[in-house]
């Protein structure tokens, strides 16, 4: 039997979102001689979250989602306006599910219960 429906090794590429870039706008109205900086900050990117789920047994359905992005921040605006943050991206696990370095081959966490 070579394809299975069980697996219980893949190899995912995870990328957390890029912060968004600040915005450079200069405050300029009628009733104002000198305006000031008034660009606001770009948002958060989002984050890749590893959850521990106990309802799942394999990582079939990691078997071809080999990447896994979160989302990018929005740029700033004027008024000081922060830009929106980006949403993050959680992949449920099972239980036992062990993450290691590609290269060096070091542990670098283990799932052992559900939602950590």
């Amino acid at each position: 039997m070579a394809e299975s429906n069980f697996v219980d090794y893949v190899k995912v590429f995870c990328r957390s979102g890029k912060g968004g870039a600040g915005s450079v706008h200069f405050h300029r109205d009628k009733f104002t001689q000198k305006g000031g900086p008034d660009g606001g900050d770009g948002g958060k990117g989002g984050d890749v979250i590893i959850r521990g789920n106990a309802q799942l047994w394999t990582l079939i359905h990691l078997k071809y989602r080999r990447h896994v992005f979160a989302e990018d921040g929005q740029p700033g605006s004027s008024a000081n306006k922060t830009g929106a943050g980006g949403k993050d991206n959680i992949v449920e696990v099972p239980l036992g599910t062990v993450a290691k370095d590609p290269v060096s081959g070091e542990v670098i966490f283990e799932i052992t219960s559900p939602g950590e």
